[in-house]
């Protein structure tokens, strides 16, 4: 069956999560990696949460609750002018380099992202990253009320593109929606960005593991659930030799 969509997950794939740090050190002066670390821990974290208690709310919520977690755990005492600067950088995340010219690559096929993100953020974070040019639609799983990895989050691309899973590519770099995305029957690419080599290397070479190193310990090596993606790339630019062959 031939390939109709290509459907990209946004956080961690189209764009850098990491790219708050700069925002967080500015605002909290040696807190910066630590914040940027936990925050993004805990905001995935209330979303599996809120899912499985049947207890929904936004990605948005569940952002600026991550953030005020953090702040609290680590003490720090902050004006509200500094913590809504930090929020408002997820409006404007930083693209990865690759990801326009890739998106530009992989037309006329539909294009599409289908994130946790609350449409609010969707739609600015995507306008102000002049990606709304490329995109046939931005896919928020609050039309469901429930956060990916749900299967119930997938289902939207079909209604949405009106297709069938096999007609479907989706691209992560986020191991539990590759995880999510293969068990419901996508075709699907992750995106490697950290190898199991460099990730040993960097535990082994420093005698104190830091925020960052940790960080990617947990959340960028594929888990052991049973499901493998179709494909392993190590950029979006490789993406369009997969979908050429």
């Amino acid at each position: 069956m031939s390939l109709k969509a290509v459907v990209f997950d946004a956080y961690g794939t189209l764009y850098d999560t990491q790219s708050v740090a700069d925002i967080t050190e500015d605002a909290f002066p040696g807190y910066g990696e630590i914040i940027t670390q936990v925050w993004r821990i805990k905001q995935l974290e209330y979303s599996w949460l809120r899912s499985l208690m049947r207890r929904y709310q936004d990605f948005a919520a569940v952002t600026r609750d991550s953030l005020a977690y953090t702040l609290r755990i680590l003490g720090l005492e902050y004006e509200n002018d500094a913590f809504e600067r930090v929020i408002a950088k997820y409006l404007h995340l930083d693209l990865y380099p690759d990801a326009t010219a890739a998106l530009t690559a992989l037309k006329p096929r539909k294009l599409a992202i289908l994130s946790n993100g609350s449409p609010d953020m969707l739609n600015a974070l995507v306008r102000n990253s002049g990606l709304d040019r490329l995109l046939d639609a931005t896919i928020s799983v609050d039309a469901r009320k429930v956060f990916k990895p749900s299967p119930e989050a997938y289902e939207l691309i079909g209604e949405v593109l009106g297709t069938t899973p096999e007609e479907v590519l989706f691209i992560s770099s986020n191991p539990w929606d590759v995880t999510g995305a293969k068990a419901f029957g996508l075709n699907v690419a992750w995106i490697e960005r950290v190898t199991p080599e460099a990730m040993a290397l960097a535990c082994v070479e420093n005698e104190l593991v830091a925020p960052l190193t940790m960080f990617k310990a947990i959340r960028t090596q594929m888990d052991e659930l049973g499901f493998a993606p179709d494909h392993r790339v190590r950029s979006l630019s490789e993406l369009v030799g997969i979908i050429g062959e």
